[in-house]
């Protein structure tokens, strides 16, 4: 439910509150953002 609610909104701090996660790093892990996640969007990002 919550990756998926994530995908259609693009919004963590909703999801981080419908879930009522105290910690917005736990929301991230439980949607599949992690370290190496964010490295790659990084690494890819252009202007």
């Amino acid at each position: 439910f919550g990756y998926h609610l994530y995908k259609q909104t693009g919004d963590v701090a909703l999801l981080q509150k419908i879930l009522n996660h105290s910690d917005p790093a736990f929301t991230l892990r439980y949607i599949g953002i992690d370290q190496d996640a964010m490295n790659k969007a990084i690494k890819e990002f252009k202007i």
